[in-house]
């Protein structure tokens, strides 16, 4: 069972920028090859940083305007929001080291 939970348009407020922990967002589509690559990878971040950091997901295509409001032209994308601001984004697939040794510095 994922650690990850999906973030729509709706919940997206109440999720991720009122929430006291800090928030790792996967921007994500279907179709999209490296999203894919990088689903494993989400899903072991979430589990090693469980406590610390709450991972969530958004499906573009499905909450386009979270999305566009946060200007993700490009997928995957992933934002760390602390006290309800961005304070890091990543663009693109990454091993896992590499993921998590750039996340360390927004945590």
């Amino acid at each position: 069972m994922s650690n990850v939970k999906e973030v729509t348009d709706v919940t997206f407020e109440s999720e991720v920028v009122n929430s006291k922990t800090p928030v790792l967002i996967d921007f994500y589509a279907q179709w999209c090859g490296p999203c894919k690559m990088m689903a494993p990878i989400i899903d072991e971040v979430a589990k090693d940083y469980e406590g610390k950091l709450k991972v969530v997901k958004v499906d573009v295509d499905e909450s386009g305007e979270t999305a566009a409001a946060y200007g993700v032209t490009a997928m995957p994308t992933f934002v760390v929001f602390k006290n309800g601001q961005e304070v890091w984004r990543r663009l693109g697939a990454a091993p896992k080291a590499a993921f998590v040794n750039d996340l360390q510095g927004a945590l």
